[in-house]
């Protein structure tokens, strides 16, 4: 008996991509440029998506999903296995304590962080100090930066290093960034990202969007884009979602508000991209500037944490306390 049970893992734990019904060398090869380099990426596909990768048919492509599922045997799982796994989940510092209890002791990996205020409100620079003590919590971290409006400064990075004891040098060749000039632009290097971490064996702790609604925003104007807009937003934020969940990292991103004119008592800024980004962001934090030039961050949105405030100020060694 156990030497069957032996052999039958075995058997289970060479079966690879290779092995699956109607994928040949060919199919193989197109699933790995397109980042499905396992079977648990290929599980929890669409036959849309395959299709559109490999060119088969969609009844092959529901029988490749099909025969992933069934070799990984997804199912339920209890719940004390799941908080066993979560003990893998870091809370990487901001460099205020405030900011930092605010979110349960940091902003967290395997999960999307959204900060969304009006400019100037501390956005970009919680991104920057994020991309600095993620490296002095590991030295080995690499932080993605994609930059969509054009907001990155590897003279900050460099300042921010050297106000926390790190080498700005080493600092900075941890940080790989990438300018996005349009949505399918962005939504391609957030693809790209798989293969930064299974090719070159890089050890991707932060993923950083700035900002994550400005093309989608730019390109698609009117009520009558509105569908297809929130549509390919949705797609956005769940491959933002599936990265951090397959690879246990940080995405953080932040976003841009408008005012709503209807609003006459209370604050009315609200945040672009409507339910879809809402939805899918883990945690959501609205920035405003406060007093004295103060920033005060507000948890609007958080699976189990309180809705509260918390004040920082922003200046030349990054983010700190009142």
């Amino acid at each position: 008996m156990t030497r069957t049970n032996e052999n039958s893992a075995d058997e289970k734990k060479e079966f690879a991509i290779m092995d699956l019904p109607g994928v040949g060398a060919a199919t193989a090869e197109k699933l790995e440029l397109a980042g499905y380099n396992d079977l648990m990426s290929i599980a929890v596909a669409s036959p849309g998506e395959l299709v559109e990768t490999t060119g088969v048919g969609e009844s092959i492509a529901k029988r490749i999903i099909q025969a992933a599922r069934a070799s990984l045997e997804m199912g339920f799982e209890s719940g004390d296995e799941i908080l066993k796994r979560r003990e893998n989940i870091l809370k990487i510092k901001t460099g205020s304590n405030n900011l930092d209890e605010l979110l349960g002791g940091g902003i967290e990996t395997s999960a999307i962080t959204e900060c969304f205020g009006e400019f100037g409100s501390g956005k970009t620079q919680i991104a920057f100090a994020l991309a600095v003590m993620s490296q002095k919590h590991d030295p080995s971290s690499v932080v993605v930066f994609i930059d969509t409006e054009n907001t990155f400064r590897p003279e900050r990075i460099a300042q921010l290093a050297k106000a926390k004891g790190l080498n700005p040098d080493k600092v900075l060749k941890n940080v790989r960034v990438a300018r996005a000039y349009n949505s399918d632009h962005q939504m391609l290097l957030v693809e790209k990202i798989s293969d930064l971490i299974n090719k070159q064996k890089l050890n991707v702790k932060v993923v950083i969007v700035d900002s994550l609604t400005s093309h989608f925003r730019a390109e698609f104007v009117g009520r009558g884009t509105l569908a297809e807009r929130q549509q390919k937003l949705n797609r956005h934020m769940h491959d933002l979602l599936k990265l951090a969940d397959s690879y246990n990292t940080c995405v953080y991103v932040t976003n841009q508000v408008m005012s709503r004119p209807d609003v006459f008592f209370g604050d009315p800024t609200v945040a672009i991209g409507g339910h879809i980004v809402a939805h899918n962001s883990t945690y959501r934090v609205y920035l405003r500037k406060g007093k004295k030039g103060s920033r005060v961050a507000k948890l609007v949105d958080s699976p189990s944490l309180p809705e509260k405030e918390a004040a920082f100020f922003v200046d030349a060694n990054g983010l700190r306390d009142i």
